[in-house]
């Protein structure tokens, strides 16, 4: 997720910086003709070659945005236009107008640091046909001025070029930080801060991803702490967050990895078992009950009587993706295994019968 996210973050920084130089020598190119830097009027092959390149190249990009175009190819072809294009001026206006080079080069560089402040690779390719055809054609006491004129945007986009990596490099490895402490958030949203157990909310995620990608057949267990009322009222519910603690690990412990263990409410959870026929359904409900019982929590539920905390389970097959039907079920059947005597397993079919 987040390479997506820095990547269609890119996407964007290179559609506005195209778009950006393309509209930039449309307008360069128009200037060009209607207010000349020189005396010399009209319009050359490549300015006009300019003008309709980056009108037409602007108006494809924005109707095919996701096609990408080769920046450094294009900045070199342009370069070489707008090369072409001082050099057929200069031979024109020749020594009437020595400011024309610099000016010309100028205006180039304008271009170039304006849409490529982020790409020095473009920039060199735009700019330097028209850095060397100035050097070519201007005499030697204008050399250092032309490469000055060169050399400093040059020496900004660099550093500008490097500064742009670190932040970009920072701002990556924050955006990744941040989507993994989202990732982390949600889902701790998803389970019960005291039992780990998935609460409804992951309950109910985890049930549709179960359902979209097994086809196999499904058994709902819910489960009920008996008399766990009374045993908060008689240790403390500190006491019964530690007995609530220790029993969701005994159910953890007794079923497999990909079978759904959730906290359904105080003290209820439900396992959703996949791919799985009645009988391992009933056998692992059974052990369930065992190990919890095995814990040999003490638990004093009145004056008289004192056992060990003990569960009570209904299970429900799970038919038609049918999640609702099959709680109701395993709820009456949960029910009826408590007034059997609670530590008690009791499956919905049974119930039928009975």
């Amino acid at each position: 997720m987040a390479a997506q996210s820095w990547h269609n973050l890119c996407n964007k920084k290179y559609q506005l910086s195209l778009r950006l130089f393309l509209f930039l020598n449309a307008v360069s190119a128009l200037f060009s003709w209607l207010l000349p830097l020189s005396s010399a009027k009209g319009v050359t092959l490549p300015l006009a070659l300019l003008f309709t390149a980056s009108v037409t190249l602007l108006l494809w990009h924005r109707g095919q945005a996701e096609k990408k175009i080769n920046i450094p190819l294009i900045s070199l072809l342009f370069g070489c236009l707008w090369a072409w294009h001082v050099s057929v001026k200069y031979s024109a206006v020749g020594h009437e107008d020595p400011a024309y080079l610099l000016t010309a080069l100028l205006s180039v560089l304008f271009i170039g640091t304006i849409a490529f402040s982020n790409n020095i690779s473009a920039f060199m390719l735009h700019s330097l046909p028209v850095s060397l055809a100035c050097l070519w054609l201007t005499d030697g006491s204008a050399w250092l001025r032309v490469l000055y004129c060169f050399a400093l945007p040059v020496v900004g986009i660099t550093f500008q070029h490097v500064i742009q990596r670190r932040n970009d490099s920072f701002a990556q490895d924050l955006m990744n930080k941040l989507l993994d402490e989202r990732k982390t958030l949600n889902d701790l949203s998803m389970l019960d801060p005291l039992t780990g157990l998935y609460n409804r909310r992951g309950l109910q995620n985890k049930i549709d991803n179960l359902l979209t990608h097994d086809d196999g057949r499904q058994f709902v267990l819910l489960l009920d702490i008996d008399h766990f009322k009374a045993y908060n009222d008689h240790y403390g519910h500190m006491m019964g967050d530690q007995a609530l603690i220790r029993v969701s690990a005994a159910i953890r412990d007794a079923v497999r990895s990909r079978d759904i263990v959730a906290r359904f409410g105080g003290e209820e959870f439900m396992i959703l078992l996949s791919d799985v026929d009645l009988e391992h359904a009933r056998t692992t409900a059974e052990r369930i009950r065992q190990q919890v019982f095995d814990l040999k929590i003490p638990h004093m539920f009145n004056e008289s009587v004192a056992t060990n905390v003990t569960v009570s389970i209904g299970i429900a097959p799970l038919l038609d993706e049918d999640i609702e039907d099959a709680l109701g079920k395993a709820d009456k059947a949960l029910y009826e295994a408590k007034h059997l005597g609670r530590n008690h397993i009791l499956v919905s079919g049974d119930l039928q019968m009975a």
